[in-house]
């Protein structure tokens, strides 16, 4: 079975250099064998890659909001691995929470997710399979079009 880190480089991923927090918290906090993590936004080379809502006429399409949730996981995997001193101390994917900005009508969050699971499990194999939750909201920090929070299980 290969590491994250080898996985990483099968799937040509770097990860994404930290951003700073923009607001009065900090990235991840550590607790025993857990590494519980911030919402990560969809940000790419410090800049905000999808704002608004998803769904209806003038609204994000899935696939747009697919592709948000994938960038703010690996956003999260660069978190946890920046602070648990590399990504192959990361053990396993214990929780990941999905916010979706939705438009009235959008019933799909589940969907959304879907992006930011599929990478995770990409990346971390079986240990990548965690539980989950998927929650339209009505706005995000920012403007953000998705928003991931994930908690990991670390190395002792």
């Amino acid at each position: 079975m290969s590491k994250p880190s080898e996985r990483l480089q099968d799937l040509n991923l770097t990860l994404p250099t930290v951003a700073k927090p923009v607001g009065a918290y900090v990235p991840a906090v550590r607790h025993n064998d857990t590494l519980l993590l911030s919402g990560q936004i969809p940000l790419q080379d410090g800049q905000l890659a999808y704002t608004g809502k998803v769904g209806g006429p003038t609204g994000r399409t899935l696939e747009e909001a697919q592709a948000a949730a994938r960038l703010c996981a690996l956003n999260a995997v660069a978190v946890g691995a920046d602070s648990a001193g590399g990504i192959d101390n990361l053990t396993r994917v214990l929780k990941v929470v999905v916010y979706v900005a939705s438009n009235d009508g959008f019933t799909e969050p589940h969907r959304v997710a879907n992006g930011a699971s599929d990478l995770l499990a990409d990346i971390f194999g079986e240990a990548g399979q965690h539980a989950r939750a998927a929650v339209g909201v009505a706005v995000l920090p920012l403007d953000a079009t998705v928003e991931v929070d994930v908690t990991f299980a670390l190395a002792n």
